[in-house]
């Protein structure tokens, strides 16, 4: 199946200006000021961007496929992802983790929605292990897991500064990132160790104590929720001059922001205001993830849940603040995809996939969405549902 864009204002995210895209085979074949439709006998789809802004399809490297949480007992436990989720908010790759739970939700549980989802088009990976410490897995080490299994390509999200983590100290944190590493290594993954930042003092100190007195280098560690609060933005500025990369996460809650979380478009704008790398920040959803609120004892006060389409109301939000546009489209697409090492994802190339989002350049709404080539959005309309959704 061939597919014309034809008249697309492109961002790779670098603005290339108006172009036609043409895709072949899932993939990007070409990007030229013009194409012409001269393909014989083939079928040809055409569609007139009219000068629309083509990007990326978003990458987010946090989310649950198989719910997460229940803080507030089972009754609370979070619900599975549907694909329309991903789809309305632009996102064609998505890695899920665990999180609080790994007594009632598996890996195994959450490989078969990984794989559930990538039938319907979304491109699906996955981490090893949840919060806590001794690390869960399938095969029996973080090692096989990677080398093994496919879908794995890192670890998380281990939790550290937060309560509900399992206190690990640095010499076990630079334990699980080596064998996370070498699994990598062997495999050709990211072997990257994700991480949960929780509210507690102690914020990043782990890690730098793990660089500090083990063999082990700050950019094996990925830490998420970096805009949790003020004091951990800016620890975290400092260490991502060093090359440490960081995470906001997009979904959030008036009650978080109150108790002084800092919206991810307002972060990424204050993070490159003082002067940290564009290519050191990217954007999650921690879609369908429980998102609690506890008092300061630890109480309990309410929960909702992390929503898919946060990551791109994040993005429209800092561009209509005036933040670059292509530093935004950075962190929602490339920068995520280049840490984790997905070759394929987050760029507009030829040779890349061919998951792309159309938008409208006034009020950035997405008009329409691609899967490896693969229309999921036509005119606003979801063109791709689960088995189930209708029922």
């Amino acid at each position: 199946m061939l597919t014309l864009i034809k008249n697309a204002h492109v961002w790779s995210p670098t603005e290339l200006g108006i172009c036609d895209v043409l895709i072949a085979d899932k993939r990007i074949a070409a990007i030229e000021p013009q194409i012409e439709c001269s393909f014989g006998s083939l079928s040809v789809t055409q569609i007139d961007a009219q000068g629309r802004w083509l990007v990326p399809g978003f990458v987010d490297p946090l989310a649950h496929f198989n719910g997460g949480g229940g803080e507030g007992g089972f009754h609370t436990r979070t619900p599975v992802m549907p694909i329309t989720d991903a789809i309305q908010a632009g996102i064609s790759t998505m890695v899920s983790g665990l999180g609080t739970d790994a007594s009632t939700r598996s890996l195994s549980d959450m490989l078969a929605n990984a794989r559930g989802l990538a039938n319907l088009g979304l491109s699906t990976y996955c981490y090893t292990g949840s919060y806590e410490y001794p690390v869960r897995t399938v095969t029996g080490t973080v090692r096989d897991d990677l080398i093994l299994i496919d879908k794995f390509i890192g670890i998380g999200e281990l939790a550290i500064a937060d309560k509900r983590g399992s206190q690990l100290n640095a010499a076990e944190l630079a334990r699980v990132a080596s064998e996370a590493k070498v699994g990598g290594l062997i495999s050709g993954k990211a072997g990257i160790t994700f991480l949960h930042v929780g509210d507690e003092a102690s914020q990043l100190n782990i890690i730098e104590q793990c660089c500090h007195d083990h063999d082990v280098d700050l950019n094996q560690f990925y830490p998420t929720h970096m805009n949790r609060h003020q004091s951990l933005m800016e620890q975290g500025a400092e260490l991502a001059n060093h090359g440490l990369m960081l995470d906001l996460t997009c979904s959030t809650t008036p009650e978080l922001v109150a108790e002084g979380e800092i919206p991810a478009a307002k972060c990424l704008a204050q993070l490159l205001s003082e002067g940290v790398q564009a290519t050191q920040i990217s954007l999650s959803t921690d879609a369908n993830a429980s998102l609690p609120d506890f008092d300061s004892h630890g109480k309990l006060r309410g929960l909702k849940v992390g929503r898919a389409v946060s990551l791109l109301e994040s993005v429209q939000e800092a561009i209509r603040d005036g933040v670059d546009v292509e530093q935004v489209l950075m962190a929602a697409s490339q920068n995520a995809a280049q840490r984790l090492k997905l070759g394929t994802k987050g760029a507009i190339a030829v040779g890349k996939d061919a998951d792309l989002n159309l938008m409208c350049p006034d009020s950035l709404a997405l008009s329409h969405v691609w899967y490896q080539g693969q229309l999921a959005m036509q005119e606003g309309q979801v063109k791709i549902r689960g088995y189930f959704d209708e029922l």
